[in-house]
């Protein structure tokens, strides 16, 4: 492997609920790993709906209970330039999945795929918690914690 970083992104449809609670969690399993210097992760939305904006309340106070602090991220919208910029795109679920494979050129770096194609999981997708309660917000943490852990122990067995 290179001395350069692995490149991460999370991606979801506004960037406020879901991406940034796995970024988050991925950014916790790296740092208890040490590997904090071997990654640069990040996290965006298809759309442009909250571009700049902090995450939804309730997902930072989810990350909080777990220890995680995603209170300084900000969203942003998903690129075609960054299938070029990033070693894993990660979708959230499969209609991201596709606006994201509907940016590339052809010729891209990124590997493209589900989060919860990761672990252990009958459910094949993250929903968006964003009109539900703080429950949804709470199984989210849940669902994308298991799935950024068994990412991690994937990329480190490919490349470590």
């Amino acid at each position: 492997m290179s001395n350069r970083p692995l490149k991460v992104a999370f991606v979801c449809l506004g960037n406020i609920c879901r991406s940034p609670l796995a970024e988050g969690a991925f950014r916790a399993h790296v740092a208890s790993q040490g590997l904090s210097k071997r990654f640069l992760i990040d996290s965006a939305g298809t759309s442009s709906y909250h571009v700049g904006e902090l995450p939804d309340q309730r997902s930072i106070a989810v990350a909080a209970r777990h220890d995680v602090d995603i209170s300084g991220q900000r969203s942003r919208q998903f690129v075609s330039s960054d299938l070029q910029e990033f070693d894993y795109v990660i979708a959230m679920d499969r209609s991201n999945q596709s606006n994201i494979n509907a940016l590339s050129s052809g010729e891209q770096r990124a590997e493209v795929t589900l989060l919860l194609d990761e672990g252990d999981t009958r459910t094949r997708e993250v929903p968006d918690p964003y009109y539900g309660g703080p429950g949804g917000f709470d199984h989210v943490w849940q669902l994308v914690n298991e799935a950024t852990e068994s990412l991690l122990q994937r990329i480190i067995s490919e490349h470590m």
